[in-house]
């Protein structure tokens, strides 16, 4: 199945069950579209998934420092091992944030909410999954 962008139901959900205070990681499997797929009447220029996810990054990475966060590990995927055949992912990220509500908050801030277009307009598929280190 593909996915995108998180549903607000789970990110409450997990809100009421992830300790508040403790660190986690966001593992990030990504997918780009070929061409970015931007709204009808947005004003961005034509470019690949890959480029429009570089200008969300270039607002979320700044965002995702400020919040206490780290990018600790950005690589391009080789190819799955286990998974279905028909899911491959781009890139794989992880980023660090020092709790779940620092990342909650990140993702609600006017200026990441603006970047978010590059990244659903870049995605053909996505998955983030919520950590926690032991």
């Amino acid at each position: 199945m593909k996915t995108i962008d998180p549903s607000p139901g789970k990110i409450k959900e997990l809100m009421l069950t992830v300790d508040e205070h403790s660190p986690i990681v966001m593992v990030n499997l990504l997918k780009f579209k070929d061409q970015a797929q931007y709204p009808d009447g947005a004003a961005h220029s034509p470019c690949t998934g890959e480029q429009a996810y570089q200008r969300y990054s270039e607002v979320a990475f700044e965002k995702i420092k400020q919040a206490g966060g780290a990018v600790s590990f950005l690589a391009a995927s080789l190819g799955t091992l286990i998974g279905p055949e028909d899911e491959n992912w781009d890139s794989v990220i992880l980023v660090k944030y020092p709790s779940f509500r620092a990342f909650v908050a990140m993702i609600m801030a006017d200026e990441y909410q603006a970047a978010s277009i590059h990244r659903t307009a870049s995605m053909e598929n996505a998955r983030l999954i919520l950590t926690e280190e032991q």
